[in-house]
């Protein structure tokens, strides 16, 4: 897939060579030419000098024939704008705009702009790093009858294979994060410390599971 950024501060020049990495073409786009030195010289990507929400410029990246786009400029209007040109002029589906002000991005995100509050992110990250409880949504389907969701799991399930915790809780485990990285688990995976455990379960069963991840396994269940 070719992909166009609009922003090459750390974020954007981090994505951009995520992206090349797992194989998609990339162009970055940005105000400040030497902003580019953050991709390094093994970037082989394209590097376009101008205004991310201009036509001109967004067709010179390569818009026309990308498969997603991505605002991550240090300006939430400039960012918010040149989102809606991608999806409304040049008819790109997959688009994505970094938003620093959470109401603004709550806002958009109705209008159907996906967004991301790097604030209120980095702030509910921080604190469901020092007050782990309960589940924390990461995705729901469109009727809103299940959802993805990192669940905090008590120390009593460490060492318990995954097919235990989704036998005795009723989830089924998409995936765990472990030391950073996200690992597909298998029914005798077993949890370690650290852990971060992403299940599937069903949205009108959530303080139930919350409550089974609470309370630990039975007692002798492995």
């Amino acid at each position: 897939m070719h992909i166009v950024i609009m922003g090459c501060g750390r974020v954007g020049a981090a994505l951009a060579q995520t992206l090349e990495q797992q194989g998609h073409t990339v162009a970055v786009i940005d105000q400040d030419p030497t902003a580019f030195r953050r991709l390094g010289s093994g970037f082989g990507g394209r590097r376009v000098s101008g205004v991310g929400f201009d036509q001109d410029t967004l067709r010179e990246a390569g818009i026309e024939e990308a498969g997603a786009f991505a605002a991550v400029s240090s300006g939430d209007n400039s960012n918010i704008i040149a989102a809606r040109v991608a999806r409304e002029m040049f008819g790109i589906e997959n688009v994505a705009a970094r938003i620093y002000d959470p109401k603004r991005a709550e806002v958009y995100q109705r209008l159907g702009i996906p967004t991301v509050a790097t604030v209120r992110w980095t702030a509910d990250q921080m604190l469901r790093r020092l007050l782990p409880s309960g589940a924390e949504p990461l995705w729901r389907d469109p009727s809103g009858g299940v959802q993805l969701a990192e669940v905090h799991t008590t120390p009593s399930w460490i060492g318990h294979k995954i097919s235990t915790l989704q036998e005795e809780t009723g989830v089924r485990v998409a995936f765990l994060t472990r030391l950073g990285e996200a690992i597909l688990p298998t029914s005798q995976t077993v949890l370690q410390e650290g852990d971060l455990v992403h299940v599937m379960m069903r949205t009108d069963e959530i303080a139930k599971v919350e409550e089974a991840f609470a309370e630990g396994p039975e007692e002798g269940g492995q």
